[in-house]
């Protein structure tokens, strides 16, 4: 089945370079072009696509505030940011929103859709520089949470921190010498004890409570 993308950019040149690639994979399917905030919101809720390529600044609205919203109202929809800001200022608003990857648009088309891909199979995925804004400011914040970490068994608290190192589940298994089947069965119960939607607000989790370097 293909991948239902949406793009959102309120520059016309940067939609059809977008179109014109994209078009030319058979895994995706083109459903949809907004040109700002609210239009985005609007075409989310009558397409209902299965990613949203999503720009930061947009007239109406900007990409943070459309997110926030279409994840409160659709939260199955995986919003990816596609911007040319990767300072934290952009990155950790954009990810609070839910979004499931920053990349920057100097990305390349093959590795544009490896992304879209990972994302729709659950991984997030950021750029290496939005990477290390995050992870600057991220360990600098509050004293660590221990109460909900105390939840974990120990093997949750391992593959939380494979997580936040931006492995797969195929990676963590190997690392862990598990199965996927059981690191999924891990990624699903630490999310529910931690009280987070996905692999990025675990490995966003994971790093403030200075569970990695």
């Amino acid at each position: 089945m293909k991948i239902r993308v949406l793009i959102a950019d309120d520059h016309h040149v940067v939609r059809r370079g977008l179109v014109f690639f994209l078009r030319t994979q058979k895994s995706l399917e083109i459903i949809g072009e907004a040109a700002n905030g609210k239009e985005v919101v609007e075409m989310a809720k009558s397409l209902k696509p299965d990613l949203i390529l999503m720009d930061l600044v947009m007239p109406e609205m900007d990409g943070i505030q459309a997110t926030r919203i279409i994840k409160k109202e659709q939260p199955d929809i995986k919003i990816m940011m596609l911007t040319s800001f990767s300072d934290q200022d952009h990155v950790i608003p954009a990810l609070e929103a839910g979004a499931s990857g920053f990349q920057l648009k100097d990305i390349q088309p093959d590795e544009l859709v490896a992304s879209i891909k990972k994302i729709m199979s659950g991984e997030n995925q950021l750029h290496p520089t939005a990477t290390s804004h995050l992870l600057a400011n991220l360990s600098n914040k509050s004293k660590p949470e221990k109460n909900l970490l105390e939840e974990l068994t120990k093997r949750e608290l391992d593959v939380l921190k494979e997580i936040a190192k931006g492995k797969s589940n195929k990676e963590i298994a190997a690392s862990l010498f598990i199965t996927e089947k059981t690191v999924k069965t891990h990624v699903s119960n630490l999310l529910a004890k931690l009280e987070l939607a996905d692999r990025t607000q675990a490995a966003l989790y994971a790093v403030k409570n200075q569970l990695v370097d």
